[in-house]
C-alpha cells in the first residue's frame, strides 16, 4: 500500500472515513481541512442504479447552480449573421461558422461549452468525433442547440452545469469552490443532487441513488448518508 504524504496524513488525522455525513456536515469538514494554497473545487459524485447502455436508463441534463461554479466558462457559439452578433453581445468567447469548425478540427481549442443554432448543425455534426468524447457536442435536450443563443450563453456563463452518467453508473460534477460561504456551497450541492434525483429515468429499477460522496480537489472523499437527501 502506498504511503500517504505528510499533507494527506494531516488531512485525514482524526477523520473516520467509514462514517456517513449529511451534505452540510461533509462540506463543513472539507472547508475545515483545506491544506493547499489554491481555491479547491468541490465535486459531488453519485453512484446510480442504472445501466446507461440502455436508452431508458440514461441520466443526462443540465442544472443551474444558484451561486455559480466559481470558474470562468469559455463558450464557443456556431452561428451566422444576427445570431452571431447576439452571441458576441451575450459574452461568448468565440463565435464563428466554418472558420470555427476548422479551428476545432485542428485541435486548437479550449472551450468548456459549445452552442449552435439549428442551421449550423450540418457543420457541427461533422465534428462529432472531436466534440463528442469531450462532452461538448451541442444537443437540443441540453439547450445548446437553440435559436436563443443569448439565453444559452448567459446560462453557461452564470454557472450552468451539464451532467451525464458514465458507463459505471456514476455521475459527477463540480458544485463550487471551497472558498464559497458554507450556505452557498450547500445550496449549490443540493441543487446538483436534486437535479440528478429528478432526472431518474423510466427504466431505472430498484435503488436509484446507491452512494453519494463529496470531495475537494486535494481533500478526502466523504460518504453522504443517502437517507438524508430526501429522495
Amino acid at each position: 500500500m502506498a504511503r500517504r504524504s505528510k499533507r494527506m496524513q494531516k488531512l485525514h488525522e482524526g477523520l473516520d472515513l467509514t462514517k456517513t455525513y449529511t451534505l452540510a456536515d461533509a462540506l463543513q469538514v472539507l472547508k475545515e481541512r483545506s491544506g493547499v494554497k489554491f481555491d479547491e473545487t468541490v465535486e459531488v459524485s453519485m453512484n446510480l442504479g442504472v445501466d446507461p447502455r440502455h436508452a431508458d436508463q440514461m441520466v443526462r441534463g443540465v442544472v443551474a447552480l444558484p451561486h455559480g461554479t466559481g470558474k470562468t466558462t469559455k463558450v464557443a457559439v456556431f452561428a451566422k449573421g444576427p445570431k452571431a452578433e447576439e452571441a458576441q453581445a451575450a459574452g461568448a468567447d468565440v463565435v464563428g461558422a466554418e472558420d470555427l469548425a476548422q479551428q476545432v478540427q485542428s485541435g486548437d481549442f479550449d472551450f468548456d461549452r459549445v452552442i449552435a443554432t439549428p442551421d449550423m448543425m450540418a457543420v457541427v455534426g461533422k465534428l462529432g468525433k472531436i466534440l463528442g468524447p469531450k462532452g461538448l457536442m451541442p444537443n437540443p435536450k441540453l439547450g445548446t442547440v437553440t435559436m436563443d443563443v443569448k439565453a444559452a450563453v448567459e446560462a453557461a456563463k452564470a454557472g450552468q452545469v451539464q451532467f451525464r452518467v458514465e458507463k459505471a453508473g456514476i455521475v459527477h460534477g463540480g458544485v463550487g469552490k471551497l472558498s464559497f460561504d458554507a450556505d452557498k456551497l450547500l445550496e449549490n450541492a443540493s441543487s446538483f443532487v436534486d437535479a440528478i434525483i429528478k432526472a431518474k429515468p423510466s427504466g431505472a429499477k430498484g435503488t436509484y441513488v446507491k452512494k453519494v460522496s463529496v470531495s475537494s480537489t486535494m481533500g478526502p472523499g466523504l460518504t453522504i448518508d443517502v437517507s438524508s437527501l430526501g429522495q
